[in-house]
């Protein structure tokens, strides 16, 4: 193994030089792929930004080597794996390192993370990762004299502010494509944007703004069932014209009634938010379980998911909680959310229900796992993680057999709402976001919206209600606000807040 000394200015180019040869070949292809790069002017600015990064990174690791000693490598050490297994991911999903999927990483739980492992996720952070921090902890660091230091940081300043002022012609190419850059610049992705992260999150988590107070206008028994979609993409459901039978129960479903809608973002945890937000905001309002709760409506949460907004209410149910009552097989996938279905409905003594299920249905990338068995309709299947080396076919199979599944559930739960005859109902059924399965070397979801594909926003949004109970307006389309003001609505629940316009129903 590598031993000996070196001084802290020539480990620190070393770094820099390595750090950009096996982490950044995503954002150089990125910038060659996007950039007219025929004149002048594009070959400038391809030149400018690999001497930008090297600088950039020079200078960064030189002050961490020469200030903080043996936590400075220690660091750079752990910047290489993260940084190995962020290329893993951008390499075998195409995905950006922005804020929305750093907290997408973090808010997932151990299920969802250790479907991603595979040989090829190991030997990125063995090879990149691992290997190079081993050598860089054995090697000792020489401090160079303080006015070097100061000398070699000063140039390295005066050097970017040289680069940058040159590359003027291309500041407003870097400005629109910033987001894309910046989500593909190692380590500063993952480390700007998890500060980022957590200061916004440190702002969600004060206490949420009340809305006015609502109140109840009839005693008549309502409920209104959410089902809230994970990944499901509107181009694969059958119901709005995909030609494989994606929903042969739903199809033949009276009073169902079918809506375009987009997400509002493209991550779970954002599409989730807007769903129970009574309006498009970055603001920590109260929530529709939330608000309905406090204005004595019996609200249940049930989750096979994560990445809801907080929630303060007394009926919620997560997966080991509603497996500890549910001993069948089919309790290992999300119809372990109707386990005593009716049964809980009954024993309310509200006059006005909210039911949520929060399903995991489509998320991948292990499509192949979110369903029974017996609901493989359609062969062959990829059951790899590694979804580029999964043939369009076996792919798109194993994503539909999701659809599948999902066309399942609704009907069994508007089966179920049919069988509570003295309650006047309704189901909607709205995905969080869609899903890319290859289109354009894409996978799963997380773009940020300005360059997602549509695959990520388009989601299907789906109402069933009872026969006699309530129509619809004729319009077709709907977005996922249109959710809060239409459950509104629906229980007949006055509210200072309520938007009419938001509202589906006649």
């Amino acid at each position: 193994m590598l031993k000996g000394k070196l001084p802290a200015a020539r480990m620190a180019a070393l770094i820099s030089l390595a750090n950009c040869l096996f982490f950044h070949i995503p954002f150089f292809s990125f910038v060659v792929g996007n950039l007219n790069y025929a004149g002048f002017s594009g070959i400038m600015t391809i030149a400018s930004l690999i001497a930008l990064m090297l600088v950039l990174d020079f200078l960064v690791f030189y002050l961490l080597l020469y200030l903080t000693g043996i936590f400075g490598r220690i660091l750079i050490s752990l910047f290489f794996a993260l940084s190995a297994a962020a290329l893993y991911f951008i390499n075998s999903y195409s995905v950006i390192i922005d804020e929305s999927m750093v907290g997408n990483i973090l808010n997932t739980n151990y299920a969802e993370s250790s479907a991603y492992f595979s040989i090829r996720l190991v030997l990125y952070v063995l090879v990149l990762g691992i290997v190079p921090s081993a050598a860089l902890l054995r090697i000792k660091i020489i401090k160079e004299p303080l006015k070097r230091f100061a000398v070699l940081c000063t140039g390295s300043l005066l050097v970017t502010l040289a680069l940058v002022f040159i590359n003027s012609a291309g500041w407003l190419w870097i400005d629109k494509n910033s987001k894309k850059l910046g989500g593909l610049a190692m380590p500063w992705s993952y480390a700007v944007n998890t500060s980022l992260f957590y200061v916004h999150q440190y702002r969600k988590n004060q206490k949420e703004i009340l809305l006015p107070d609502a109140r109840i206008r009839d005693r008549k028994k309502s409920i209104v069932v959410l089902v809230i979609g994970e990944s499901a993409r509107r181009a694969n459901f059958s119901l709005y014209g995909y030609p494989k039978n994606t929903n042969p129960l739903l199809s033949k479903t009276e009073n169902l009634h079918l809506f375009n809608a987009v997400s509002s973002a493209t991550y779970t945890t954002g599409g989730v938010k807007s769903i129970l937000d009574h309006k498009k905001t970055d603001e920590l309002y109260e929530i529709l379980p939330n608000y309905l709760y406090r204005n004595d409506v019996e609200v249940i949460w049930r989750t096979a998911n994560w990445g809801e907004p907080p929630l303060h209410i007394k009926n919620y149910q997560d997966r080991k909680y509603l497996g500890a009552a549910c001993p069948g097989r089919e309790c290992a996938y999300d119809e372990v959310l109707l386990n005593l279905f009716r049964e809980q409905i009954l024993a309310s003594s509200r006059d006005k229900i909210l039911l949520v299920l929060h399903t995991s249905t489509s998320h991948g990338p292990s499509y192949s796992k979110k369903y029974p068995p017996a609901f493989q309709y359609f062969n062959p299947v990829c059951s790899s993680v590694e979804l580029a080396d999964c043939s369009k076919e076996e792919l798109m199979n194993a994503y539909d057999n999701t659809i599948v599944y999902t066309d399942y559930l609704l009907s069994r739960v508007i089966q179920n709402l049919k069988e509570l005859k003295e309650f006047d109902s309704t189901m909607i059924f709205v995905s969080d976001h869609g899903e890319s399965l290859g289109e354009k070397n894409l996978y799963m979801h997380g773009l940020p919206m300005s360059i997602a594909p549509r695959e990520q926003f388009e989601i299907p949004f789906i109402v069933w209600v009872s026969p006699g109970s309530r129509k619809l307006k004729a319009d077709k389309t709907a977005s996922q606000y249109h959710v809060f003001h239409s459950v509104l609505n629906f229980l007949n629940i006055e509210s200072p807040i309520y938007d009419e316009n938001m509202n589906i129903y006649q």
